[in-house]
Formats: structure tokens, C-alpha cells, sequence
């Protein structure tokens, strides 16, 4: 059973910086993509960043592009997000997630909120 705990969320003001922890367990992952959704009150869960485990590619939502850097550490099974320059608008719960490349079937973390004051 594909287990993700994230960590590392909190309060931090305006142009401010905290990463995300992570860390994955349960199965290999090789053929898996992990990463990131959020999910601002009253919105739709909205998609964030994503790495695949195997190939490093990485992809970014626009809105978080220049400011926000993902990562995996394949030997510590977990995946980062930096976030740096941080604007009100980041304030959410943000999920990790696991997507198996071949069926599409994901698994979610139980999420971190991140809060960012102005």
C-alpha cells in the first residue's frame, strides 16, 4: 500500500520561503510521477508541480513557475518542493501525490497547510 506523508508546512509572511517534505513508502516507484497539488477554501484541488521518479522530468503549473523548485531524492524515497518568493494567493493545503504512469492510479498524502500572510 502506497503510503505519502508530507511535511514541512506552516506560516510564513510575503516573499517568504518553506519546503515541502514528502516522503513515500510502500512500493517502488520507478514508474510513478510524484508531486504536488493544492487546494485553496472554497476551491478545486489544482495541480502544482510533478517529477517523475525515474527520469527526473518536471513539470511546473504556470503560476508557480520561476518561484517554486521540485526535487526527489530516489535513495531517501522523497520528494521536495521548494517555495520561495511566496504570495498570499500560495495559502492552501498542499497534497503529494503518487501517479502510476501506466494506469494513471494515484494515491494522496493527507496534506500540509501552507499559509502565507501579507
Amino acid at each position: 500500500q502506497v503510503q505519502l506523508v508530507e511535511s514541512g508546512g506552516g506560516l510564513v509572511q510575503t516573499g517568504g520561503s518553506l519546503r515541502l517534505s514528502c516522503a513515500a513508502s510502500g512500493r517502488a516507484f520507478t514508474n510513478y510521477a510524484v508531486g504536488w497539488f493544492r487546494q485553496a477554501p472554497g476551491m478545486e484541488r489544482k495541480f502544482v508541480a510533478r517529477v517523475t521518479w525515474s527520469g527526473g522530468n518536471k513539470n511546473y503549473a504556470e503560476s508557480v513557475k520561476g518561484r517554486f523548485t521540485i526535487s526527489r531524492d530516489t535513495a531517501k524515497n522523497t520528494v521536495y518542493l521548494q517555495m520561495n518568493s511566496l504570495e498570499p494567493e500560495d495559502t492552501a493545503v498542499y497534497y503529494c501525490y503518487a501517479e502510476d504512469l501506466f494506469d494513471s492510479r494515484q494515491y494522496w498524502g493527507q496534506g500540509t497547510q501552507v499559509t502565507v500572510s501579507s
